[in-house]
């Protein structure tokens, strides 16, 4: 008798805050929540050609970004989470902002399906309709100057223009001491609580790892013997000599 698989896709989905179409490209992680190793039964891959085919922008989180994706607040990040459910798979997918806001939760995606992988791959699926409908396209935001009306004249507001930003890099130097522990796909670094700081990717050079601390993302390099966590707030380059011990 062949096997009946059921597969419900809720397809009510949530937007949050500013408008979707807003940020230029999406950050898929190498590992969620509820697997054990890399792309484990291929949901990272899977992630960016459905995200790629929805016509997002994509990258992994190991990748060094092109220039003009430096800015992190322009980008969404990527995260599947896997709901409780009897005997069942059920998935939904989320899109957060650099400080972690929730922007855009996708509809629930439920299946019965026995075997592990298949079912991840058809709960994926399903979640996945609900962004297809999205029709996203990156539409920049443009800020206009706007026109005051005064007794039947249009007079041009004047816009105050900021000092630039300097483009000196701010170094910071972290005195405690930090430990590498080895992961799967690089190292993270705890301090003596132990408390994880940062997140160590490695990359092809071994004097160069993609790194994040909280909310920053950023590279951590090796310079004059010495470890750097370099990434920008604000627009500003941060330096932040970091006392490691591997």
């Amino acid at each position: 008798m062949r096997k009946l698989v059921f597969v419900f896709v809720l397809f009510t989905s949530f937007c949050f805050g500013q408008n979707i179409n807003n940020y230029r490209a999406v950050i898929v992680p190498l590992q969620f929540d509820f697997i054990q190793k890399n792309n484990q039964y291929r949901l990272c891959t899977l992630s960016k050609i459905n995200l790629t085919n929805a016509g997002f922008t994509v990258f992994y989180a190991n990748e060094i970004l092109p220039k003009e994706y430096n800015d992190r607040c322009e980008l969404l990040y990527y995260d599947i989470v896997k709901e409780n459910a009897f005997l069942a798979t059920k998935f939904h997918i989320e899109l957060k902002d650099c400080s972690g806001n929730l922007i855009y939760k996708s509809g629930t995606s439920y299946t019965k399906e026995k075997d592990t992988e298949l079912a991840y791959s058809k709960a994926l699926d399903g979640a996945f309709e609900s962004i297809y409908k999205l029709n996203y396209k990156y539409e920049k935001i443009v800020i206009t100057t706007p026109a005051v009306a005064l007794k039947n004249e249009v007079v041009s507001v004047v816009p105050v223009v900021s000092p630039p930003v300097s483009t000196a890099v701010i170094e910071k130097s972290i005195s405690n001491l930090v430990y590498a522990q080895a992961t799967p796909n690089g190292y993270q670094l705890v301090d003596a609580s132990p408390k994880v700081v940062y997140k160590l990717y490695k990359t092809s050079r071994s004097d160069l790892y993609i790194a994040t601390k909280g909310n920053s993302q950023g590279v951590f390099i090796q310079k004059d013997n010495q470890w750097y966590f370099d990434y920008y707030e604000n627009e500003q380059l941060i330096s932040e000599k970091v006392a490691v011990k591997f």
